[in-house]
């Protein structure tokens, strides 16, 4: 059976916590501060960890320094459980070792997920070793696109995102690479006359972020989440690696940011030479594309945003949306757009 050490300092949240992991059927051991928790991670060896950050006696950082440091409980999959949700906080946590970070209040399913998820990856891990596979650096590269994207999202650094938040600035070193495991993110930048440009809009299973290999050059645009968004970031040293000893992965991520840029070509060019009305259903129809919104749901978009990514003045946009209302074309209730008729927005010229 699976054992567990739960390091918790509020007596009732280690309880209630103890009591449903031990419902799910683990084996829960428990310590009301870091420093009991060290002892009993040493004694039990558990098969996870979960731990506070905030502590009396010591924190959960220290916890998981000294949890690293021995020989016999390094190997030990260790989750943060903490109210911090600062993003430098969860950074911290993640850059020390931490295979994962909760926040509270957390769901059940959501914490028996997670520690499903690093029991599993650490049964492989040591049936690798026992069974003494001894692959090459080279077999264990990523080999295509989808083994790329899963090397993200087992190697890279999480991080959540409310709508609106910034996950890198233009002029920020270009350190990282992300992959959009959830949300949509637009890319932005301002022109001549400090009037914002949407450069792009990116959804789940995109990449974001990619410039220059070779040079540490400064990101060249913003990218700010449209609604709640998760990332996973990989230095960018890492995938150079990889695609040094890739070819099919090279391949297939130049074929990638290839159709990117063809996209983005041809959404200039409509900006350019379409008429208003045409520039306003095409970013709505966008908006729903990139947003997985079904015809029946609502989509929920600032104004700025719109007329932004459609390339013309609000005001010109939040006319054509009433014109659009006088059509039956749509209906507007505060800032949500109702679609109700898909084909009549894809028709306008």
């Amino acid at each position: 059976m699976k054992t567990i050490l739960l390091i918790e300092d509020d007596s009732a949240l280690r309880e209630n916590t103890a009591e449903l992991l031990e419902l799910s059927g683990y084996t829960v051991f428990t310590a009301p501060n870091g420093k009991i928790g060290i002892e009993k991670a040493k004694k039990e060896s558990p098969s996870i960890i979960i731990c506070d950050i905030m502590m009396p006696e010591i924190d959960g950082y220290g916890v998981l320094e000294a949890v690293a440091s021995e020989e016999k409980t390094k190997h030990i999959p260790f989750i943060f459980l903490s109210a911090k949700t600062e993003h430098k906080e969860i950074r911290k946590g993640m850059d020390m070792g931490a295979d994962d970070y909760l926040t509270k209040p957390f769901d059940e399913e959501e914490l028996l997920s997670a520690v499903e998820s690093r029991l599993a990856k650490a049964t492989i891990l040591a049936m690798r070793k026992n069974n003494n596979e001894n692959s090459t650096a080279d077999d264990e590269n990523p080999q295509n696109l989808n083994q790329l994207k899963n090397f993200f999202c087992d190697e890279g650094e999480a991080a959540s995102y409310k709508k609106g938040e910034t996950i890198f600035q233009k002029g920020d070193h270009s350190n990282s690479m992300f992959l959009i495991l959830k949300g949509v993110v637009k890319t932005h930048t301002m022109d001549a006359n400090a009037k914002e440009l949407i450069t792009g809009l990116y959804k789940a299973d995109d990449f974001l972020g990619f410039t220059s290999f070779d040079d540490n050059i400064p990101y060249n645009e913003t990218a700010t989440t449209v609604e709640n968004t998760e990332v996973v970031g990989v230095s960018k040293k890492y995938v150079k690696d990889i695609l040094k000893k890739s070819q099919d992965v090279s391949l297939e991520l130049l074929n990638l940011l290839t159709d990117n840029l063809s996209e983005i070509k041809q959404q200039l060019l409509k900006m350019a030479y379409s008429s208003v009305r045409k520039k306003t259903a095409t970013t709505i129809l966008q908006f729903v594309d990139v947003m997985n919104k079904k015809p029946d749901v609502p989509l929920r978009i600032s104004r700025n945003d719109l007329a932004t990514t459609a390339g013309i003045a609000t005001e010109s946009l939040i006319r054509t949306l009433s014109d659009f209302k006088k059509d039956k074309l749509i209906e507007i209730d505060g800032r949500d757009i109702h679609i109700i008729d898909l084909e009549g927005l894809r028709a306008i010229e």
